[in-house]
């Protein structure tokens, strides 16, 4: 039986313009408000490592990828699975994939979840 299915964990929320990241229960009236800004707050998945604020090249590519609509979590959506998959960490990493996405085809969200930007992944 899944460890994770019993308990309801808190999910990442970040506010990208505000370089903040909360922990906070999934509400069914829609994300939190970022208590800074009052922007909505996006959700950032299980397994979220904030940057630090002063990293600005860090939290381009946190938006780049929650923009296109990928999340911090494990192999499994319970958390069962504690391998993280791929995000990429610095504004390079980011230009790379995108550079691929746009010279191959591949949609963007594809392409920022490869650890390789040239190889498709397989999923385990």
């Amino acid at each position: 039986m899944c460890f994770y299915a019993m308990v309801h964990y808190k999910l990442h929320y970040a506010c990208v313009p505000c370089r903040v990241s909360f922990k906070r229960f999934p509400l069914d009236s829609g994300p939190p408000p970022c208590p800074n800004c009052g922007r909505a707050l996006v959700c950032a998945g299980h397994d979220f490592a904030p940057p630090p604020r002063r990293d600005t090249d860090a939290w381009s590519a946190v938006a780049a990828v929650l923009g296109a609509g990928l999340r911090y979590e494990g192999l499994e959506p319970c958390g069962c699975g504690k391998r993280p998959r791929f995000r990429p960490r610095t504004g390079a990493e980011v230009r790379a994939r995108l550079a691929v996405a746009a010279r191959t085809g591949v949609p963007v969200a594809e392409a920022l979840a490869r650890r390789d930007p040239a190889v498709p992944e397989e999923d385990d």
